[in-house]
């Protein structure tokens, strides 16, 4: 008996979704593209909100910021739900590791007493600016238009949560679960004269309205300073006075900071590339909301680290602006 074994290709009718080819062309499409373009609604809303009737609940007028196309703000990490869980997972695995390292070889007892106080200080205080950080991800996910920017807005959102736990867990290691230390890194959040002028400056954004402001003065200005300020000089400075093995606990923030930059970078080149409008917006924002980051946390960076730290975050700022397109 002969026994023939024949095979037929089979072609799809469609290679993806109709919004998608309209964008794109009939071709497959990426898991990025499916979930991202063309997804938020535009028509049929059924009413205007309540609190702002005269707004659509999806209206690009929130913003200043104007774009021909809204779905231009591509995401280089090309993250949708799927691969972004998948990513951070990742990360998460690895300072858990971290952490367990730490704890499991009590290496907080090898810091003194001096040093230990000064990451309550200057270090786990972090935490509540951080929340800031996510309500403010959480405003622009909200409020924005388009989900290639909203939905990237949303996840980092849910980072700045997660690193404020993890800052959290550092003052918990470093008072042996007391809970001691997290009281009085909110006393310092919430009386001492170093930290007043960041918390104010947490505050002023939250009041803000215009959610790609906001966007700007928390993502770009703020974040770059305070990356500099905390976790690129302070860690060298800790590094260089015996206290190298708290890296362990910072280092996912120094990762997720490579990652999340490509971002905000991308942002804003193409909201500036898009019209002189917009560039000119984009550099009165960030001078206004630059000049009083820098004096807000002038006071801390001084006593952390001394009289130039602040100029070098600064100057870390501008690089990065410049390579954004902005202020020449």
């Amino acid at each position: 008996m002969t026994i023939e074994i024949k095979t037929s290709t089979l072609e799809p009718v469609r290679n993806t979704f109709a919004h998608i080819e309209r964008r794109f062309g009939d071709k497959p499409a990426t898991r990025y593209q499916e979930a991202t373009y063309d997804v938020q609604s535009e028509e049929y809303l059924h009413y205007r909100p309540l609190w702002q009737p005269e707004k659509l609940l999806n209206d690009a007028s929130r913003t200043a910021i104007k774009m021909n196309d809204w779905y231009a703000f591509k995401d280089p990490r090309q993250f949708y739900y799927g691969t972004y869980v998948q990513q951070r997972a990742k990360m998460q695995e690895v300072a858990e590791n971290n952490y367990a390292f730490f704890e499991r070889r009590n290496l907080a007892n090898l810091l003194t007493e001096e040093m230990k106080a000064k990451l309550i200080r200057y270090l786990v205080p972090l935490r509540h600016a951080e929340h800031g950080a996510n309500l403010n991800n959480m405003y622009a996910s909200a409020y924005g238009y388009g989900t290639a920017i909203t939905q990237a807005c949303l996840y980092n959102g849910m980072d700045r949560l997660g690193i404020a736990q993890y800052l959290s867990r550092i003052g918990l290691i470093l008072d042996g679960n007391s809970g001691d230390s997290l009281a009085e890194a909110k006393l310092n959040w919430t009386n001492e004269s170093i930290w007043q002028g960041l918390r104010a400056y947490v505050e002023k954004m939250t009041v803000t309205e215009d959610w790609f402001e906001v966007l700007v003065a928390q993502d770009v200005v703020l974040d770059a300073l305070i990356l500099d300020l905390f976790y690129t000089q302070f860690d060298e400075w800790l590094q260089a006075n015996g206290a190298q093995d708290v890296g362990m606990l910072t280092e996912f923030v120094q990762v997720w900071a490579k990652d999340t930059n490509r971002w905000v970078d991308a942002t804003l080149k193409i909201a500036a590339a898009e019209s002189d409008e917009n560039k000119a917006l984009l550099e009165q924002w960030i001078s206004s909301w630059k000049e009083s980051a820098v004096k807000a946390l002038t006071p801390l960076a001084e006593e952390m680290l001394g009289a130039e730290a602040m100029t070098q975050a600064s100057a870390a700022l501008d690089k990065r602006l410049a390579k954004a397109g902005l202020f020449k």
